[in-house]
């Protein structure tokens, strides 16, 4: 249960990030779930290479116990992908000048033409 409801956060944060920039909602909610279960994937990976490199004895039959090894790669995982693709879409906005407040005042020499 409480794995749903992680989840559910990491598609909500990553379907407001994405509302926030205008981009696909939808899609972004999926891409956050999909790259959380990547990063528990490679963590897995992971304390499987090193278990075999340094010879330890985990009880692989246990998956409540491997759940909890993997879960913080793919929280890890989950978080510095939202940052990057945060910091990527604030490069990408448009800075609109609004000019309706400029009306009145006077035209600087080196603005105009």
């Amino acid at each position: 249960m409480l794995g749903l409801l992680l989840l559910f956060f990491i598609g909500k944060y990553y379907y407001e990030l994405a509302q926030d920039y205008y981009k696909h909602r939808w899609l972004y909610g999926v891409l956050g779930i999909v790259i959380y279960y990547m990063g528990t994937f490679a963590g897995g990976f992971i304390i499987g290479f090193l278990a075999v490199l340094f010879d330890w004895s985990l009880n692989w039959g246990n998956t409540t116990a491997l759940g909890l090894l993997v879960l913080p790669f793919g929280i890890i995982l989950a978080y510095v992908v939202y940052v990057l693709l945060k910091k990527k879409w604030k490069k990408e906005t448009i800075k609109v000048k609004d000019e309706i407040q400029d009306i009145g005042r006077p035209v600087d020499e080196t603005e105009s033409n």
